[in-house]
Formats: C-alpha cells, structure tokens, sequence
C-alpha cells in the first residue's frame, strides 16, 4: 500500500497529520501501544520540520505499508538542522509543571523508543524523515525467502547458461567460501552456548529432585519420538516402495570422502564417551553429549557450594547472555548464507542428478510430512494445547533452520522461539533445546531408514527379521550419537548400509541430494526439539499460556 497526502506546514497542519497517521494505523490493526508510540514519533518530528520549514510551505506525508512493515517519510522545505539535537523543540504538549530540563529528557526517551530506524536526509533544499514505524515480524523470515528464491533463479540459470569453469571458480571462491565463513562462526558459538544455557539453567533449580524429574521427561520424550519416527520411515517405506534397481546404473563413484570416515555404533562405547577424558576435550570437539555431562556436573556442583553459589550464578547467567547475543549478531547474516548456499548447491549437484532419485526423496518427504503431523498431534494429546498457535509461530524459524542444515547451529533460533514466541520458561528450554540437539535426531531417523531400505531393494538385499532389529537399533544408537552437523547423515548411512550387507559403493546414489535432505531432515529434528519443550513445560507449568495463544 502506497499513500500520499499534504498538509500546511504550521500547527494546524500538524494536526491534520497527527489524525491522519492516526486514521492509517487503525486501518492497520496497529495496537494502541505501538499506535501512541508511533504518534508520538510523528509528532516531534513534524514539529522539528515545522521549526525549520519555510513559510507558506507544505509537508508531504509518504506512507509506504509492505509485507507488514510500515514506514512513513515527512518532507519539507526547510534549513538543514541535526534532528537529534533539535527534536526536543516545543513544549506544547506539557504542563507549566515541567522545566525545559524534563521537557528534553522526555522528549529524547520518545525520540530514541524507535526501536527500528528513523533518518534524516537534507536534500536540494527539502528536509526528510524517514521512520520505520511498525516492523513486520516476518521481516527476517520474507528476507530468508526471497534470498533462497533468487538463489534457487540464478543457480538454475548459472547451470545452464554458463560454463562450468566459470561457475566452477564462482563456487570455489566466493559462495562455497562465505558458506563455509559462516558455518564455521556458527559452529564457534555452539560449544559455548550448549554448555552455559545448560549451566545456567541447573544453578536456577534450588530443588535437584526437580531437575532429575524434568530431565528425566525429557530425554523419555526424545526416545519414544526417536522409536517413532524410525517406525514412520519403515512403514513410508513399504508403502511407496522406492529404490529401482536401476538406479545402480546412475551410480556416482566418488565415495571415498565417505568411507574415509567411520563411526562406532557400540552402545558400551557411546555411553563410556560420554564422560571427557578433560573439560578442554569436549570443546575442541564440539562433542554435545561430553558437553552436556560436563555443563550438568558444574551447574550441580555450583548449587552446592553455598556462599559462593550466587557468584557463580550470576557469572554463568551474564556468560549466557553475552554468547546468546553474539549468536544473534551472527544469524543477522542467514539471508546472505541462504543465498550461497543454495545457489551451491544447486550449481554442483545439478538439476538432473536431483531429478534422478526424485521417488527415493519424495518418500522421505512424505515421512517427514507425517512425523510433522506426529508432533502437532503430540502437542495436543500429551500438552493439551493448541498445535495451531505453535505451527504458526515455529513456521518462519523452520525455513531458518532448514538454511542452517545443522541442529547444533540452530541451538540459538530454537532457544529465542521458545522463549519470545511460545513462552516456555528457560529452566525448560534451556535443557531440552540443546539435549535434543544431541540426542534427538527424528528426521534422521526417517531418513536413515528410508534410504537404507531403498538402497537394500535397489541392490537385491533382503531383509528378515534379525536384520530389521538390528537395522531399528543401529538407527536409534547412530542418531544419539551422531553430530547435529551438516555432512552427518551420509556417514551414518554408510554405517548402517554395510551392517546389512549393502556395498559401500550405493552411498554414490544419494551423495547429491544429501544437502537438500540435510536441510529438511534438520528441520524436522529441530521442530521435535521445540515440540517436546512445549509439551514438558506445559506438564510443569513452565509456560506463559498467553505468550503462547497469542497470535
């Protein structure tokens, strides 16, 4: 919506704007807080111009409405002045009660309560202000569309009209180098904000019965979900049936980037590498489980050691809160890795190579699709809650995660839903975020078992009884342990596939499309994450209901 309209430039002008503001607002649905504030802003603008402006003038009002967001440009005829130091002008609003001290102090909190941007331009002898009045909250989510959009344009032109030398080094030197830029920040922050959002949630529990008895829910949570989405792959499986034996025709070689890398699937071992052999360990390696254990241990001790407990709260608490904010400053920058990624992915992989295990994707689609289905139901039986409010809120960070493809990266988006959208306390989600991040891997778990099948069938293997138990325990295992990290899911099927007699060489017919899966099987691990938050704080009465129902 674009709509423009001008006003005398004196003070009956200035209430002819204020009404008129006031009117589009309300056609807005603003509410009355953000409403007063924005009329306020306007106000002591308008007054600023006026001050400033020639006689006999007018003021143009520019409103501009676009994807939610509103913005409001004032222009007029006028000497150049510095807004900041001039807003605070008149004091026409304020009893005789206020000297011009109060007066500015009043009016430099109205002027910096713009929690967005607000600036000012002189230009050819006419003043500007420009405002941001109201920011959609979609904002971030349109941007994260629209990049993945045009990559989506540009990576489909580049790979058919342009020479594979040219977006060879294109890839090699700019969008693969910023992909990996950014990645690697994200995995920087990841360590530290696992093991102090754990820590400062433990010293919180003054009671460690509680602790032990939400933790327990928790982790009960993330295996029966595990159990459930391993039986939504199988059963997907045998309803669509994919892996074609010809598929082994189309066979990419170069699998020896998998084979190089190899995973214990002992449950002795995954249960003895839990405890680090040093707290430096866990770290350097990002290991989430040893991070965990350790985060667990130090914030129980901290709320044993008595006098000098709240010391040590307090410090992990402001620890906490400076990571999660450089976090924040670090996702500002996903629109652009979005972009670099996907138009990667797309100029290497191909358009045919995607096309040519479609059926064996699109099963693995479907399964996610159920298990969506599976949580929203879970909120309602096992939280009594609505699912519609959390699908609407949790909807624009899914296409966050589903950029980040990595479970760990997407520790801090998960945790800030929680938080401001969903109202679920810290003591929760600051457990159960970055716990599930470890050891709950739902989408992995219908990926791993899809395409193992698919592969088994595509090769002639069978699959008896014995073997299928093996195959749901392995899964099971492999997912607790298995990195929440881009790259993961090809090394645990390798695992799996030559378990159950699959030539390591069938990992080829997949290595295409694992970044797109990546992306859709971290998505549905980190919607489970969330899911089972909502459903323990509800069960707690950790929640603030009307954060959550509001829309």
């Amino acid at each position: 919506m674009f709509a423009t309209a001008k006003f005398p430039l004196n003070y009956d002008g200035f209430r002819n704007i204020t009404e008129y503001v006031s009117q589009i607002l309300d056609k807005h649905g603003i509410s009355q807080k953000e409403k007063m504030k924005a009329i306020l802003i306007i106000d002591e603008a308008t007054d600023s111009l006026i001050k400033h402006g020639k006689e006999n003038t007018e003021i143009t009002v520019k409103l501009k409405s676009f994807l939610g967001s509103i913005h409001i440009e004032l222009l007029a005829h006028g000497e150049e002045y510095s807004l900041a130091n001039n807003i605070p002008s008149s004091s026409m609003y304020l009893d005789d009660e206020y000297d011009d001290d109060s007066y500015d102090n009043i009016q430099n909190i109205i002027l910096k309560s713009l929690p967005y941007n607000i600036v000012y331009k002189h230009k050819h002898g006419k003043n500007s202000i420009f405002m941001t009045i109201v920011k959609s909250k979609h904002t971030f989510l349109y941007q994260t569309l629209g990049a993945m959009a045009i990559a989506l344009i540009f990576g489909i032109i580049f790979a058919n009209f342009v020479p594979s030398e040219i977006n060879s080094a294109l890839n090699n030197y700019i969008l693969d180098p910023i992909k990996t830029m950014y990645m690697n920040a994200l995995k920087m922050i990841v360590a530290p904000v696992v093991f102090l959002s754990i820590t400062s949630c433990i010293v919180q529990f003054s009671d460690l019965t509680s602790l032990g008895r939400i933790s327990g829910k928790i982790i009960a949570f993330y295996l029966f979900t595990t159990v459930l989405s391993i039986m939504v792959g199988i059963g997907i499986f045998f309803l669509m049936q994919p892996g074609d034996a010809s598929l082994t025709t189309g066979l990419i070689a170069d699998s020896s980037a998998i084979t190089s890398t190899t995973m214990n699937v002992s449950i002795k071992d995954t249960i003895i590498n839990i405890v680090p052999t040093n707290i430096i360990e866990p770290f350097y390696n990002s290991n989430m489980l040893q991070l965990i254990f350790f985060a667990s241990l130090l914030g129980i001790a901290t709320s044993l050691i008595g006098d000098y407990s709240d010391m040590f709260k307090n410090f992990f608490q402001a620890l906490n809160e400076l990571f999660l904010k450089v976090t924040s400053l670090i996702i500002n920058f996903i629109p652009m890795a979005v972009f670099c990624s996907i138009m990667s992915m797309v100029i290497t992989i191909g358009i045919k190579t995607l096309l040519s295990v479609l059926v064996m994707f699109a099963t693995v689609l479907v399964g996610f699709i159920i298990m969506t289905i599976i949580y929203y139901i879970l909120i309602l039986l096992l939280g009594r809650l609505s699912p519609i409010p959390f699908a609407k809120k949790y909807a624009p960070a899914m296409l966050q995660v589903f950029s980040l493809s990595s479970s760990n990266a997407a520790i801090p988006i998960n945790m800030e839903v929680c938080d401001k959208m969903l109202g679920i306390k810290r003591k929760i989600y600051s457990l159960a975020i970055p716990m599930g991040a470890t050891i709950n891997m739902s989408g992995t778990c219908i990926h791993l078992a899809v395409f193992a099948l698919a592969l088994a069938k595509a090769y002639g293997v069978q699959i008896n009884g014995s073997i299928m138990i093996s195959l749901i325990i392995s899964i099971v295992v492999l997912s607790m342990g298995a990195p929440g990290i881009p790259g993961s899911g090809l090394i645990c099927l390798s695992v799996i596939i030559t378990q159950i007699g699959v030539p390591i060489g069938a990992i080829g017919i997949v290595m295409g499309i694992d970044p797109l899966c990546s992306m859709f099987r971290t998505m549905i691990n980190c919607l489970g994450d969330v899911a089972v938050s909502t459903i323990v704080a509800k069960n707690e009465n950790e929640i603030d209901l009307n954060v959550y129902k509001s829309l």
